[in-house]
C-alpha cells in the first residue's frame, strides 16, 4: 500500500505496454507524483489513490478481440481529466462509443502530425497549422469518434491521430508522447497534468522524506529493525531513511557473500561506520554461498539461491538480536513492476528481482520498503538530502546477487577471483580516463568460453573477458557507451597482462530496450 503518495497525484493504468515507465517518468519530471497499477486492479488503485487525472497506456493487445483489456468505468464517470496513448486512446473511443477496427495500415516508427484545431492540450507547444514529429506503434486504429470527440491533429495514416472532448477533459493520442522520438511529448504530458488537470508540481525528495519518515515511524512503531545493507546506493539511502525514523531500532547487516567487487565490503563497512552512527554488522558468509552456488550455470538458480541464503543469513542473524519484527531492504519502483506481469496474456513477467517476492511465512516479518515509489535517479537525489556524499551517490549500480550474474556458466572460486581482478583494473582505467561520472553501469563479464592464445612464446588456453558500459538515466533503458579505441586498448591490455587466467577481452555493445532482463 502506498503510504508516502501526496494528494496530487496521477494514476497511469498499464495494458501492458513495454514503455509505460516512461510515462511515469515524464510525469514524475513535472514534479507530480504518479503510480502505475495493472488494469486489473486499476479499480482499487483508483479508489486508494484518489488521483486528479489518469493516464491510460499503451499495449500489446486489439481491442476488437473478445476479452481484451479494458480501463474501470469509474474512472469515465469521475469527472477527472483522462488521456489515453495509443491503445488507451483505442479503448477511451470503444468504452465511450466510438469504433476501432483493424486491417487498416499499421504504422510502426517516425510519424508526422498536422494540427488541424487548437487544442488545450497543446496550448503553447503547437500552433494551429504547424507539423510535428511524432511515434506511431500502432495495427489498429480509430474509425469512429464517440460523442462530444473531435479531431484536432491528423497523420497520413491516421486520421484520428489526435482527438479531444474539451467539455470532459478527455484527449487521446495514436502516437506515444513519452519516448524521445516524439520530441514534444515531455511537454505534452507536463500540459496535461499541469494546465488540464491543475496539478501543482510539489511532490520534491524533501516532501517525500518527510512522509517516508513518518510513514516508517507509523508502520514500525517501538519494534526492531533490521536492514539488508548491501553498500549499493538504495540499501544505503533506505538504511539512512529508517535510521532517522526510529534510530537505535534499527540494525544493518552487510552478508558478504563473496560476491562482491574487490574491497567493496571493507570500503562499505569503514564509510558507514565512521561517518554514520549505525549499528551495523558485517558478516563473512563467503563460504556458505560460494559452496551452494559452486557449479551453477542457469541464472536463474543462482538469483533463488542467493536469495534464499541471504533470508536464511538475515533469519539466523535477528536471531541472535533477539528476534526483530521487520526486515528492510531497498526495493525500486522498476524492481516491482518488473517483476509484475501486467496483462497475464501478451505480456510476461520479464524479470525476476531478489528484491521482489516477499518473505517466507517461517521468518513471521514485514518488510520495511521506504524506495519502493522511487525511481533509481529519485533515490540519488533522496541521498543527496539525506547527506550521502556524491562519490558514494554516483556509484554505478551493483545488483545483489553480484559477481554470481556476471559469471555465465559454472561458477568456481578460481572464476570468481579471476573476474573480481578483470573487474577492479577495468573500473580503475575508466576513473583514471575521468569516465567514471559519464557512465551509469560498467563492469567485466567472465565469458563461459575458452580460447587459446599465444603469450610470449607459450600457448595459453584461457578465458574471455567482456567489457560492458552503458549510459541511461534510471535503468528503464540503456545504450552501449562509445569508448574511443585508445581506451579499450589500455584496459585490454591491462586486464590480459596482469590477471592470470585472461587471453582475450572484448567489448560488449549490447543496448537494453525497456523491460529487458537485467545485464545477465
Amino acid at each position: 500500500m502506498t503510504q508516502t503518495a501526496p494528494s496530487d497525484t496521477v494514476l497511469i493504468v498499464d495494458f501492458g505496454s513495454q514503455v509505460t515507465q516512461l510515462i511515469a517518468r515524464r510525469v514524475r519530471e513535472t514534479g507530480v507524483y504518479c503510480e502505475i497499477v495493472p488494469f486489473q486492479s486499476a479499480e482499487e488503485g483508483f479508489a486508494r489513490l484518489k488521483p486528479r487525472a489518469v493516464i491510460l497506456s499503451g499495449s500489446p493487445a486489439s481491442t476488437v478481440d473478445e476479452g481484451s483489456p479494458r480501463a474501470p468505468q469509474v474512472i469515465f464517470d469521475s469527472g477527472v481529466p483522462v488521456f489515453g496513448i495509443c491503445y488507451g486512446q483505442q479503448t477511451m473511443c470503444v468504452q465511450l462509443g466510438g469504433k476501432v477496427e483493424s486491417g487498416h495500415h499499421r504504422e510502426f516508427g517516425r510519424a508526422f502530425l498536422d494540427v488541424e484545431k487548437e487544442c488545450a492540450l497543446f496550448e503553447g507547444i503547437w500552433p494551429l497549422g504547424s507539423r510535428h514529429q511524432v511515434w506511431m506503434s500502432h495495427g489498429d486504429r480509430v474509425t469512429a469518434l464517440p460523442e462530444g470527440f473531435e479531431v484536432v491533429a491528423t497523420s497520413p495514416n491516421a486520421p484520428y491521430a489526435f482527438i479531444a472532448n474539451e467539455a470532459k477533459k478527455y484527449y487521446a493520442v495514436q502516437f506515444h508522447p513519452e519516448v524521445v522520438h516524439t520530441p514534444d511529448g515531455a511537454k505534452l504530458i507536463a500540459n496535461f497534468v499541469h494546465n488540464i488537470a491543475g496539478l501543482q508540481g510539489d511532490w520534491t525528495m524533501s516532501a517525500y522524506r518527510a512522509r517516508a519518515v513518518a510513514a516508517i515511524r507509523k508502520q514500525v512503531g517501538n519494534k526492531r529493525v533490521i536492514c539488508a545493507l548491501s553498500g549499493g546506493v538504495d540499501s544505503s539511502v533506505a538504511a539512512l531513511l529508517i535510521h532517522e525514523a526510529v534510530g537505535e531500532q534499527l540494525t544493518c547487516i552487510l552478508v558478504d557473500h563473496g560476491l562482491m567487487r574487490k574491497n567493496e565490503a571493507a570500503d562499505v563497512v569503514a564509510m558507514f561506520r565512521e561517518h554514520y552512527n549505525l549499528h551495523l554488522l558485517h558478516i563473512d558468509a563467503s563460504d556458505r554461498f560460494i559452496s551452494a552456488l559452486e557449479g551453477e550455470s542457469d541464472p536463474e538458480v543462482k538469483r533463488k539461491t542467493i536469495g534464499r541464503l541471504f533470508i536464511e543469513v538475515f533469519e539466523e542473524e535477528a536471531k541472535k538480536l533477539g528476534g526483530a519484527e521487520f526486515l528492510a531492504q531497498g526495493t525500486l519502483y522498476p524492481d516491482v513492476i518488473e517483476s509484475v506481469s501486467f496483462t497475464g496474456g501478451p505480456s510476461v513477467t520479464i524479470k525476476s528481482h531478489h528484491n521482489v517476492g516477499g518473505l517466507p511465512e517461517r521468518m513471521n516479518m514485514q518488510l520495511v520498503e521506504p524506495l519502493r515509489e522511487l525511481f533509481k535517479d529519485e533515490v540519488r537525489v533522496l541521498g543527496r538530502e539525506l547527506g550521502l556524499p556524491d562519490s558514494f551517490i554516483g556509484r554505478h549500480p551493483f545488483p545483489g546477487p553480484g559477481l554470481a550474474i556476471r559469471c555465465p556458466g559454472g561458477i568456481t572460486r578460481e572464476k570468481l577471483e579471476i573476474l573480481r581482478e578483470a573487474d577492479a583494473i577495468y573500473l580503475d582505467e575508466i576513473r583514471k580516463a575521468g569516465l567514471y561520472d559519464a557512465i551509469w553501469q560498467a563492469f567485466a563479464v567472465l565469458l563461459p568460453v575458452q580460447t587459446v592464445g599465444v603469450m610470449g612464446d607459450g600457448r595459453t588456453y584461457e578465458f574471455v573477458c567482456a567489457l560492458r558500459a552503458v549510459t541511461s538515466v534510471d535503468g528503464m533503458t540503456a545504450d552501449f557507451y562509445h569508448y574511443d579505441m585508445e581506451f579499450l586498448g589500455r584496459a585490454a591490455t591491462r586486464i590480459i597482462n596482469e590477471v592470470r587466467g585472461i587471453n582475450r577481452v572484448v567489448y560488449d555493445v549490447t543496448s537494453k530496450p525497456p523491460g529487458t532482463i537485467e545485464w545477465e
